[in-house]
């Protein structure tokens, strides 16, 4: 598995239940974009059959040294306003801007305004869907970009977050 830092680099991935010497607390925002509130409904053959609400607690489970703390929005000035109040309250973002990642000029210039680190996240392998999702606005100001690996990509992001 690896990911991509948009720095241009490209280093490997620890699995999720890797020991890290860095033991310490985070407070974490993971904020999804549009029609991530139907996960579990909407086309399960590419997004899967368990909803984010059934995901979230074994998300909490998994990294009980941090403060989780969740939003979803369909709206894209919403998530902004949610970035710009992040900042200085959450030491990091994992972020799912959904279709958003692919139109949102302003979404990404607010993750550039921003101080802490947003990592993105999508859950299928937008570099082999349709052309016009394989390209991420949002994630060429993310510090790193997890896609097609379902829900676990929330928790690779959070431990990219961890090892940063």
């Amino acid at each position: 598995m690896i990911h991509a830092n948009f720095s241009g680099k490209i280093s490997a991935v620890a699995p999720k239940n890797a020991i890290f010497a860095k033991t310490f607390k985070m407070k974490i925002l993971i904020l999804n974009g549009p029609n991530l509130n139907l996960l579990g409904k909407r086309e399960p053959e590419i997004y899967g059959t368990v909803s984010f609400e059934e995901y979230l607690p074994k998300l909490v489970k998994a990294f009980p040294q941090h403060e989780i703390s969740y939003y979803q929005s369909n709206h894209e000035g919403c998530l902004i306003d949610k970035l710009q109040e992040a900042d200085g309250q959450y030491d990091a973002v994992v972020m799912n801007p959904g279709g958003y990642a692919h139109t949102s000029i302003a979404l990404a210039d607010c993750i550039r305004a921003i101080s802490i680190p947003v990592v993105e996240v999508h859950l299928s392998d937008i570099t082999k869907r349709e052309p016009y999702r394989r390209h991420s606005f949002t994630a060429e100001a993310c510090k790193a970009c997890f896609f097609g690996l379902g829900l676990e990509g929330y928790d690779r992001a959070i431990v990219a977050l961890e090892t940063r």
